[in-house]
């Protein structure tokens, strides 16, 4: 392949092994994070007959983990060196490749991960010395207090997994990554080395968009998967033994339900089933059972019930059981599952963090040692995300404070509008007094997202009249992004069931689940208004 660099003087040609004898050595002060070559090696470089560009002897070509994080294609990686000596300085390594660590994150399950430092990134006052860069600064974290900042810089400007000038993070396109020589794979093999093996096990930009989120949840460790329903699978098939106990809530994505319902029993899984507000029925299941986990959503899908995390942890844990939150509704800035008390925190991206409609993908966060036995199905399964997911997921984020705050605001505004109007019979918001949790979302959530769940005074007919009345939002699934959408959960999740059935779960004909996007509040208050006046 050919990668055109400075296009108007020569172009960069992959070959094996280019040969460095051609120039003269050029000054080793350059070590900053911008490397670029002294004007004089261009000019030779220019008059070289052959297209190949030689580097200089300081620029070591060691194909490592540095090398694919520099590209965003691994053939570029071919000749793109990972490391600088200090050749020339007295050190008495100088030249002599030294492996540079990668993500743990990257590692194969079959050998444990390594937590590493990888706040290490070359900047202005940083040197590297035999390949490691010795940074002079103190963790990024210390720069970035508030969420907003660090959804957009956390693991990119600062702290960077991805070495690049570029300001926005590379998608490293490989289904693989290769070793130079086979004494480097026995170290890897072997945990002295640490590398990216296999598109299953990791990837540079997906290593960036797992500790930006790590960040916002304050988790030593995340994990990312195909779709939000791919990571609650996998997370409960790992943590919940063959034959034991989960307790899950009656309010809940009815896709995680069936999973529960009819795919754990033929591993032998058994479940309890309670109200997300029923702190006694929790307790009774975890003194009757030996419950490995209590899953739950909170906000819940779709009325919004809300578990007091911090209550339930004491009791879970007192119980020696886990408790893992499904934080999709609330988002990382509307709350802190883990600094409540939660042992894991998963979202599916798809919605709020993505925020654009436009990608799948989910996410585990939590300490170490729970995502690395995570990690170890995961890889086996096979549910990776797609690095250019990776990359859409990061994108998103920048601009999710803006998204959620400006949700925030239009869910409760909408939900104060619905619950005075007279054709509507009930609200269920969090933010609203009337909610059964208000008070416990009140303590434990900073905002209440832009879902807005509400019955119409009607039968099915009159709820479709309602709906189909509606100009700006969409009839579709999914909730979170940009365009508002809308849908009523009798049809488009529950039509397989009778009526009776639905009775069951309170999921009534005249429900209707509003996902308020980003458009001018005002525009969307006349949209709504105009539809109750045509029922």
């Amino acid at each position: 392949m050919a990668v055109s660099s400075f296009h108007r003087v020569f172009t960069f040609e992959c070959r094996s092994d280019p040969d460095f004898t051609s120039l003269p050595s050029t000054d080793n002060h350059h070590h900053n994070r911008r490397r670029h070559f002294p004007t004089t090696s261009l000019s030779s470089a220019a008059a070289i007959s052959s297209p190949i560009l030689r580097f200089p002897p300081n620029f070591q070509r060691q194909l490592s983990t540095k090398a694919r994080r520099n590209c965003s294609n691994i053939g570029v990686a071919q000749i793109v060196a990972a490391s600088w000596s200090n050749e020339g300085t007295g050190n008495p390594n100088a030249g002599v490749p030294t492996p540079v660590p990668a993500v743990a994150s990257a590692v194969d399950a079959t050998t444990a991960p390594v937590p590493l430092d990888l706040d290490a990134d070359v900047t202005d006052g940083d040197v590297v010395e035999n390949g490691a860069v010795q940074t002079n600064r103190s963790s990024y974290s210390s720069f970035l207090k508030s969420d907003a900042s660090k959804t957009i810089h956390a693991a990119e400007r600062l702290g960077r997994a991805i070495v690049t000038d570029g300001i926005t993070t590379p998608v490293v396109n490989t289904s693989a990554y290769f070793f130079k020589k086979t004494a480097d794979l026995i170290d890897f093999k072997e945990k002295r080395q640490t590398s990216y093996e296999y598109g299953r096990y990791g990837n540079p930009t997906s290593t960036v968009l797992e500790e930006k989120i790590s960040e916002l949840e304050g988790a030593e460790s995340t994990i990312l998967m195909a779709s939000g329903m791919c990571a609650s699978i996998v997370l409960l098939m790992a943590l919940v033994p063959a034959g034991g106990h989960l307790v899950t809530t009656t309010d809940c994505y009815r896709k995680t339900r069936i999973f529960i319902e009819t795919v754990l029993p033929k591993m032998g899984i058994t479940t309890s089933v309670v109200d997300p507000a029923d702190v006694g029925a929790l307790q009774s299941a975890l003194e009757q059972n030996k419950v490995s986990l209590f899953f739950t959503e909170s906000p819940t899908n779709p009325f919004l019930r809300c578990v007091d995390i911090k209550l339930v942890s004491e009791l879970c844990h007192k119980n020696g059981a886990l408790l893992v939150i499904d934080g999709t509704f609330a988002t990382p800035l509307n709350q802190k599952a883990l600094a409540l008390g939660a042992d894991l925190v998963m979202h599916s991206c798809t919605k709020y963090i993505g925020g654009h409609h436009d990608v799948l993908g989910g996410c585990i966060s939590g300490s170490l040692k729970l995502i690395s036995e995570i990690r170890i199905l995961h890889h086996i399964l096979g549910g990776a995300l797609n690095p250019n997911a990776a990359y859409l997921f990061i994108r998103g984020m920048k601009t999710l404070h803006l998204r959620v705050q400006q949700q925030n605001s239009t869910g409760m505004r909408m939900a104060k509008l619905l619950e005075a109007h007279p054709k509507v019979k009930r609200v269920y918001y969090p933010g609203l007094p009337s909610h059964p949790e208000h008070e416990l979302a009140m303590r434990q959530m900073t905002g209440f997202g832009g879902v807005v769940s509400f019955e119409i005074d009607g039968d099915i007919t009159t709820t479709i009249k309602f709906i189909d009345s509606l100009k700006i939002p969409y009839i579709a699934a999914s909730f979170g992004g940009c365009e508002s959408i809308v849908d009523q959960p009798a049809i488009l999740s529950y039509w397989d069931l009778p009526a009776s059935e639905r009775a069951k779960w309170k999921i009534y004909d005249n429900l209707v689940r509003f996902s308020f996007g980003i458009e001018d509040f005002e525009d969307l208050k006349a949209d709504v208004l105009q539809a109750l006046e045509a029922i």
